[in-house]
């Protein structure tokens, strides 16, 4: 089999990893979402034309094109683990073209909008912070209904971003220097002991962490791995709930813990590094080998007119 990492950094212990465990029976190649034509061109198993629809009709002329076009090949599965918009169109152009890929364009896109996350979440029946959405962040200062702390958040999820716990309105102001104009969410800031949970799965397998949260000031000592068997009652269910709520196979969620004990969601992550969780890429190259077999097996059933469809091309 080979798998595709849609990534710029291979590095990253838990594609290494991961990686690491398939190399030795499958191929494993990097496509950088900065760098990679947008067509997805790398070589694997099956094949697409760079433009246009996908047919298997006629075959590919001497200078190696399908009908004039330029022939690039598909790997079995793809694992998506970038966000910017070039990595998402670059996993889009894959789909289009019947790939399988580990999130979805769509479901991971859906992650990096933070009101569209809320309302989805609560709409699951999820306890996920209340939130507010703003057009920028100097109309949320001018609003007279704000209430103090309260947690202000770029709506648009990406590296670098806004996050920021506000105590007042002139911290309020000074955040304005630098982000006036952000489109920005904002939601009230739940007292809690400084540090974050956050629970982690792959394919239905649960991780958790507990670790100090990003607002906090302070002590940032590098947290602790959970057993998610130790978890209180409710929480790897909320964990799987999430996953099923936005059609994500490889996601975390972001705990904060009320001094009643009541858990409060923050936070969706299409696709995170699971630090610290040495059996990851472990559940990673399973889910990476099942996925890929059953889509060979799916198309296989459509070219040979399965119970799938029949006459279908790939």
């Amino acid at each position: 089999m080979r798998v595709g990492l849609i990534t710029s950094r291979p590095g990253h212990p838990l594609l290494a990893g991961t990686a690491a465990l398939l190399t030795p029976r499958h191929e494993v190649e990097t496509l950088d979402p900065e760098t990679a034509p947008l067509d997805g061109s790398a070589p694997s198993n099956r094949s697409f034309p760079s433009d246009g629809p996908v047919s298997s009709d006629g075959p590919a002329s001497s200078d190696g094109t399908a009908q004039g076009r330029p022939v690039h090949r598909l790997a079995d599965v793809y694992l998506l683990k970038a966000r910017t918009p070039r990595a998402l169109a670059l996993a889009r152009r894959l789909e289009q073209h019947g790939a399988a890929v580990i999130n979805s364009a769509a479901a991971t896109a859906f992650c990096q909008d933070r009101t569209a996350m809320a309302e989805r979440a609560r709409a699951a029946g999820l306890p996920f912070a209340p939130t507010r959405t703003f057009a920028t962040l100097q109309q949320l200062a001018a609003d007279p209904g704000l209430v103090f702390p309260c947690v202000v958040k770029s709506r648009h999820s990406r590296r670098g971003d806004l996050v920021a716990r506000v105590d007042d309105a002139d911290a309020l102001r000074a955040l304005c220097g630098t982000w006036a104009d952000e489109p920005v969410v904002v939601q009230p800031f739940t007292p809690n002991d400084g540090w974050d949970h956050k629970l982690w799965v792959i394919d239905d397998q649960v991780f958790a962490a507990r670790r100090r949260s990003e607002l906090a000031a302070g002590d940032k000592s590098p947290g602790t791995r959970l057993r998610p068997e130790a978890l209180p009652d409710g929480w790897t269910a909320m964990a799987r709930a999430a996953g099923a709520a936005f059609s994500l196979d490889v996601y975390g969620i972001d705990l904060v813990v009320a001094d009643d004990g009541s858990p409060t969601v923050v936070d969706v992550n299409a696709f995170p590094g699971l630090r610290g969780q040495p059996t990851a890429p472990r559940a990673l190259a399973d889910l990476t080998l099942r996925t890929g077999a059953e889509a060979g097996l799916l198309v296989g059933e459509l070219s040979r007119g399965g119970p799938w469809g029949r006459g279908v091309a790939r």
